[in-house]
């Protein structure tokens, strides 16, 4: 038996939808303009004359520019659920990270029961347990950073961007190493391998991805003495001491991981010089490396490190540097 398609029409007279645009980022959902008093002929008409354009299924922009990243997240909102919460990549690019891998997707977590597809550049993920801790915006809810370092994580296969993830998330205080490991233990095990070695290299001492790579390089052997990894380090009279990345404390050598972006402005440079200063009034002798240098040269990174060794003990070189705490030992 065939039948005619009904044209939906709303009983209401038609009012003035540029507030609802206005309110929602130049954002309408279907929903909205039928109850705001619009028809869907009304809707084909404003497509057809290019006024407007459709964003995703039932929702439209009244604009026909580009859709701004402000625009896609609350498209998101708007096409998931009212309960959606921005995760993973998503959130993280909202929370302002600077070493995020790109990713052209709105990730959203939504209610299980919410029956949503992903379409377009929206990635729904239905889950049982929403963030607690997310925080609520006018138009959209973004997750906590550990929520949203863990669904990243378990989007990534790539060991090294989640290390990139997941070290920066610890060292800049966003979210610690305890945070993440429980909401670790509540995830699941589900493609969490990654996340988890990575929570284990950051425990052991490691401030970000390229001192992981840097320590990989030093696997105990006869020619190195002990490293110990970002120790905490004061002078014998007293003088509390920068902690390096590494110090081999036979030797009374500093390990430094520099990168470009740390000394691209003059306060990051002054930093390093004072650092440096401080270690050789006291003895030390500081090596510096690149990220490149830890990652795709590492026989020369550790032949040098195992030349200067070798020369610090031949001469009988001495500091009055002691180690107060030591987090991480070769």
């Amino acid at each position: 038996m065939s039948y005619a398609p009904v044209l939906v029409r709303a009983s209401r007279p038609k009012v003035d939808t540029s507030r609802l645009f206005e309110e929602q980022r130049g954002l309408a959902t279907r929903r909205q303009l039928l109850t705001a008093g619009l028809d869907d002929e009304a809707i084909r008409a404003q497509l057809r004359a290019g006024r407007w354009q459709r964003v995703l299924p039932g929702l439209y922009a009244n604009n026909t520019g580009a859709i701004t990243v402000e625009q896609r997240r609350v498209a998101a909102t708007l096409y998931a659920s009212p309960d959606a919460q921005l995760t993973g990549i998503t959130a993280l690019t909202w929370h302002e990270f600077r070493h995020l891998p790109t990713d052209p997707l709105m990730h959203v977590l939504v209610p299980h029961q919410v029956r949503r597809a992903s379409r377009g550049f929206v990635r729904v993920h239905r889950t049982h347990r929403l963030d607690p801790y997310a925080r609520h915006f006018e138009r959209y809810a973004v997750c906590s950073v550990a929520r949203a370092v863990a669904d990243a994580c378990r989007g990534l296969s790539d060991l090294r961007a989640v290390r990139a993830v997941v070290a920066e998330a610890v060292q800049r205080g966003l979210a610690p190493v305890g945070l993440l490991e429980q909401e670790l233990e509540l995830a699941g095990t589900h493609r969490t391998a990654l996340l988890r070695r990575a929570l284990r290299e950051i425990a052991a001492g490691a401030r970000s991805a390229p001192e992981v790579d840097f320590q990989q390089i030093f696997t105990p052997g006869d020619r190195l003495p002990q490293i110990i990894w970002n120790p905490q380090l004061e002078a014998f009279d007293g003088t509390v001491l920068p902690s390096p990345d590494g110090w081999i404390p036979e030797a009374g050598i500093a390990l430094e991981v520099d990168s470009r972006e740390y000394h691209l402005n003059p306060e990051g440079w002054e930093r390093t010089m004072r650092r440096h200063n401080l270690f050789a009034a006291h003895g030390a002798l500081v090596l510096h490396f690149t990220p490149s240098e830890a990652r795709y040269r590492k026989r020369h990174v550790r032949a040098t490190v195992e030349r200067a060794c070798a020369k610090r003990l031949a001469d009988g070189a001495t500091t009055a540097i002691r180690v107060r705490s030591a987090p991480g030992v070769q």
